[in-house]
């Protein structure tokens, strides 16, 4: 699945500690020993050096317009850590991770509870009919050790293979066909919070406020909300397009903006109005 093996670091003058494959529910994705996985869900891998100075971030989104920018794409999801004074440097052709046939990369800097960092980052993107899915890979560390990362760890960023055909929102954007503006992708793809809290305490702490705040986040991070099914099929997640849904006995859904549409007038499939959850 990986196109990588150990030996490739080893000639680096900063080698990275043992290497690990992790098989999660959507992605396959390497860890380098000690560091902890801080988010493995359907839209981003996150995962935190042990001292929690470097970090690498996955995060993707499908369905957005075939021209939206790259950088654009790249600096919203690192806005998304609340930095200041955020810089992007120039772009560069790279090689797209697995998946993906065009990538660019930039360096970039930015402060953070007073601290320095320096990172690099890349997007790789995928083009199918009409939309595209965009994936940005990023590393980043504390300025002051950015040399001994800087040779590793981007490569450790972006080896990272979508294993189930719901990443990225996928299946839930193509079974409704929607057809996304420039400024709704815009609108509906910014992050509302990306807190040091959850960063550090997620699968730390299980508690009642933590479980909260990592659904938020989860939610957020991929641009969904959560919805019960009234046929008892499992809850599911749908984009924010919509602000009402409805569902089948087959399982089809129907999104819609109006609430006063319904589905089952001149029809016979049995529609019911599904309820967003909240934790």
């Amino acid at each position: 699945m990986y196109n990588y093996n150990q030996s490739s670091f080893s000639s680096q003058a900063s080698t990275p500690p043992s290497l690990e494959i992790r098989h999660g529910h959507y992605f396959n994705y390497v860890v380098p020993s000690g560091w902890r996985v801080v988010e493995d869900g359907q839209f981003a891998v996150v995962l935190f050096s042990p001292d929690n100075t470097a970090l690498t971030i996955m995060v993707g989104n499908s369905g957005l317009p075939v021209n939206y920018n790259p950088w654009q794409f790249v600096y919203e999801k690192l806005l998304a850590m609340q930095p200041y004074q955020l810089q992007m440097g120039q772009p560069r052709q790279v090689q797209p991770i697995a998946g993906c046939t065009v990538a660019y990369e930039w360096d970039y800097n930015y402060m953070y509870n007073g601290i320095a960092y320096q990172g690099i980052a890349k997007c790789s993107i995928a083009y199918s009919y009409n939309l595209c899915t965009m994936v940005m890979t990023c590393a980043a560390s504390d300025r002051s050790q950015w040399a001994n990362y800087v040779s590793w760890l981007p490569q450790i960023a972006s080896e990272v293979s979508a294993t189930n055909g719901a990443a990225f929102g996928i299946q839930g954007i193509m079974a409704q066909n929607i057809n996304i503006s420039l400024t709704e992708g815009q609108r509906h793809r910014e992050y509302r919070e990306w807190s040091q809290n959850t960063w550090n305490e997620v699968n730390r702490q299980r508690n009642e406020s933590i479980d909260r705040q990592n659904f938020q986040f989860r939610e957020n991070l991929g641009n969904v909300t959560t919805w019960t099914n009234p046929y008892g099929y499992p809850m599911v997640e749908l984009p924010t397009n919509y602000n009402y849904y409805w569902i089948n006995r087959q399982g089809q859904i129907y999104g819609t903006n109006d609430p006063t549409e319904n589905p089952n007038f001149g029809s016979t499939q049995d529609w019911l109005k599904m309820n967003r959850y909240l934790p």
